[in-house]
Parts: structure tokens; C-alpha cells; sequence
């Protein structure tokens, strides 16, 4: 059995380790995340006479995921651990173990999120199915975040593999009512909507059949709407919707703050497309309603019918 001393000795060696393992992660913290560390980052990482150093420095930086995640987290911090991304196989075999363990937190964070849109960028294919498997296992989560949507509409901009992009699109289209009615998911809904993909701009009017009055009343939502009308197929699913809906709604979204824009386009589009039976259709909806829109927000949809009025008794 071991003495006493023996034992003491043991304690006290383990923490004099521990003390210059904390002043080792104290300094790499620094070197990483000080503003004024620049010229010393850049050349520790440029130094070629040492090649075990820099794997090293990332095997230390990526030894705890919660003091992996505080360097990341941090506007400099991040910048860094980019640029060690790609340095060698074996850094970027720690920072990928890294990442992946703390996927969804790195992915949701302000500036760590750009370590991970990096890295699906720089790893090798397996590498990057991956982490596109990972972003589709919390794509709902990740897309309701704050920070998360902007990472997430990145993805979907750089994904290089089109059955992922299909899969993201499919996932987004599927959960379209849910997102446009989220303060940062309807910002994913708007980006796919700009991709002009014809399936998933089609699935998205799909999924919101039946909401779109509801959502022009919304600032976001109406930005989500007025989209949709921007292609013929789906432009054809939301006049039809407005015309639907009872007379005083659609008096009422007209007079709207946001939703006078989505009848304004609805009735420019509709002409502009060659979609005469929609645009007269809708016309004739609302010119009941001209004499109120005028001093209020739809007083752009008065305006249109008074011209649609004019040319009227013209051709009469």
C-alpha cells in the first residue's frame, strides 16, 4: 500500500499539473481571442520548423468542448479557428470532432456558426455528408434561431450535393407554415423563395394554402406572400385565395400596413402576367371598397381601381 507521503506527493504533483495545464489554456485563450494577438497568431501557424506545434495548439484548444465553444464564440476567436481549418489532416480531424460535438450550439451562435459553414466548405466529402446529415437532424431548431437562420439560409445557398439541397428544400417546403409564422424561421422561408427552384417555390405554396390572408396581416409574412406571387403558379394560389375570402376581409387586409402591398402586387402581377380573368376578378372585388381605401393605407389600391374605373367608361 502506499504511504501517506506517497499519496500526498501524488496530490501535490497533480496539482502543480493542473496549475500548468490552466496557465497553458489560459495563454492559448488569449493567443485566440485578443485583438491585439494577430501578428503572434500568424506566425505560430506559419512556422515550419516545428511540424508538431500546431496540431498541438488544436488539440489543446479542442480538449474541452465548453472551452472549445467559449474561443469560437468570440469575434476573434472564430476568425482564427477558420483559418486553421484545412492546415493539415490531423488539425482538421480535432476541430471536425470538435464541431460536430457541439453542432447545434456552434450553429446557432453568432460568430461560432462560421467555424462550421467553413468547415463544410473545407472537409473532405464524408466529412461534409456529415455535417449536412447533422443540419438536417436539427434543421427545425436551428432555422427558429436567431442566428441559426442566417447559417442555416448559407447552407442551403453553398450545399454542393444536390440530393442534400433537394432534402433542405423538401424540409423547408414541408415546414413552411410553421417557419413563416416563426420570427427567424420565415427568414429561411423568404431565402428559398428567392432561389427561384420551381418544385420547392410550388411546395411552399402548397403548405401555406389557405394562410396567405392570414399572413399578409404580418410584416414577415407578408414579405413570404408577396414572394410567392412572383411566379405564375403560385401568384395563381394566392390571388385565388383573395378572392375567396369574404368581402370586409379583404377591405380590411387592403387598408392593412403590410397587407396593402400584397394586393398592390397581386393586381400589378396579374396584369403584367397576362392573368386578365385574375386581375378583373380581383378588381371587381375590391371596387366596393374604393371610397375607404382611399385615406389609408390602400389608397395605392385606389389609385389602381380608379384607373381601372376610368379605362372602364372609356371603352363604354
Amino acid at each position: 500500500m502506499p504511504t501517506l507521503f506517497e499519496a500526498l506527493e501524488r496530490i501535490r504533483l497533480s496539482e502543480e499539473q493542473a496549475s500548468v495545464d490552466n496557465s497553458r489554456l489560459i495563454k492559448l485563450y488569449n493567443l485566440m481571442t485578443s485583438e491585439e494577438c494577430v501578428s503572434r497568431f500568424r506566425e505560430l501557424i506559419s512556422k515550419a520548423d516545428d511540424p508538431e506545434a500546431l496540431p498541438k495548439l488544436v488539440s489543446l484548444l479542442t480538449s474541452d468542448s465548453d472551452y472549445f465553444m467559449e474561443i469560437v464564440r468570440n469575434k476573434y476567436g472564430s476568425i482564427r479557428v477558420q483559418k486553421l481549418l484545412g492546415m493539415s489532416d490531423d488539425v482538421d480531424a480535432c476541430l471536425y470532432a470538435a464541431i460536430l460535438s457541439r453542432f447545434f450550439d456552434i450553429m446557432t451562435d453568432k460568430y461560432a456558426s462560421h467555424v462550421a459553414l467553413r468547415a463544410m466548405l473545407v472537409f473532405d466529402t464524408m466529412e461534409k455528408f456529415r455535417m449536412y446529415d447533422h443540419v438536417l437532424y436539427y434543421a427545425l431548431d436551428i432555422a427558429c434561431s436567431q442566428y441559426g437562420c442566417i447559417a442555416l439560409n448559407e447552407v442551403i445557398t453553398d450545399v454542393w450535393d444536390p440530393c442534400y439541397r433537394e432534402l433542405l428544400l423538401d424540409f423547408v417546403a414541408g415546414n413552411a407554415l410553421l417557419l413563416s409564422n416563426d420570427p427567424s424561421g420565415n427568414f429561411v422561408v423568404q431565402h428559398v423563395l428567392t432561389l427561384y427552384d420551381s418544385r420547392c417555390t410550388h411546395n411552399v405554396g402548397v403548405s401555406l394554402l389557405g394562410h396567405c390572408v392570414d399572413l399578409s396581416f404580418k410584416k414577415y409574412g407578408s414579405y413570404i406572400v408577396e414572394k410567392l406571387l412572383d411566379t405564375e403558379e403560385s401568384m395563381a394560389l394566392v390571388v385565388t385565395e383573395l378572392l375567396e375570402c369574404e368581402g370586409d376581409r379583404l377591405m380590411r387586409l387592403a387598408r392593412n400596413e403590410f397587407g396593402n402591398f400584397v394586393v398592390v402586387k397581386a393586381l400589378i402581377l396579374t396584369e403584367e402576367m397576362n392573368r386578365f380573368d385574375l386581375f378583373w376578378d380581383l378588381v371587381q372585388k375590391l371596387m366596393p371598397f374604393r371610397h375607404v381605401l382611399v385615406k389609408s393605407h390602400g389608397s395605392n389600391i385606389a389609385n389602381i381601381l380608379e384607373s381601372c374605373s376610368i379605362a372602364t367608361k372609356g371603352s363604354d
